[in-house]
């Protein structure tokens, strides 16, 4: 099975997640969803800081994928300096048969998003600010931004035609 790997990166709200759910629902069955939430803070309930169990862990699901699934979608958070030694060695693992997605949204409409949310009641403007880290290119070649102005819809679309594109 000739696997490809779907990065999916930016700051907390910016829609991630809620991207990586509707391309698994559209991939269908067999396709694996590799969350950094689920791994850092329900599996293993650690602190998002260099050298986390949470690295190591993503990298090794995600390698799973490889060859088991037509496709791989590792979404979150993912801040460079953390996550970017590991990334890098996935899209080389995956013989750069990726594609690096960044939410470069703003942090007002982050904000924004955030406060849709179930989360919003959890953490609010001040814990969101002090996690704020704009602009976190990971720095890859074929790195594709996302901006505010964007719809669900239309990222969506710019992912499946990059997909289609690119064998």
């Amino acid at each position: 099975m000739d696997s490809k790997l779907i990065i999916l990166r930016g700051n907390l709200g910016s829609g991630k997640t809620t991207i990586a759910k509707a391309l698994q629902k559209e991939f269908g069955r067999g396709n694996l969803l590799v969350s950094q939430d689920v791994i850092r803070r329900d599996m293993l309930k650690v602190h998002d800081r260099d050298g986390n169990l949470s690295i190591d862990l993503m990298s090794t699901i995600a390698k799973y994928g490889k060859g088991n699934c037509a496709y791989v979608i590792v979404e979150g958070i993912l801040a460079q300096n953390i996550y970017g030694e590991m990334l890098r060695s996935l899209i080389e693992y995956f013989d750069h048969k990726a594609f690096i997605y960044y939410f470069n949204l703003s942090f007002e409409e982050t904000v924004k998003r955030h406060n849709s949310r179930e989360k919003a009641k959890e953490f609010g403007y001040e814990e969101l600010h002090s996690w704020w880290n704009p602009n976190d290119y990971l720095g890859t070649k074929g790195e594709t931004s996302f901006t505010n102005d964007m719809s669900k819809e239309e990222i969506l679309a710019i992912i499946y035609r990059q997909l289609s594109h690119k064998k």
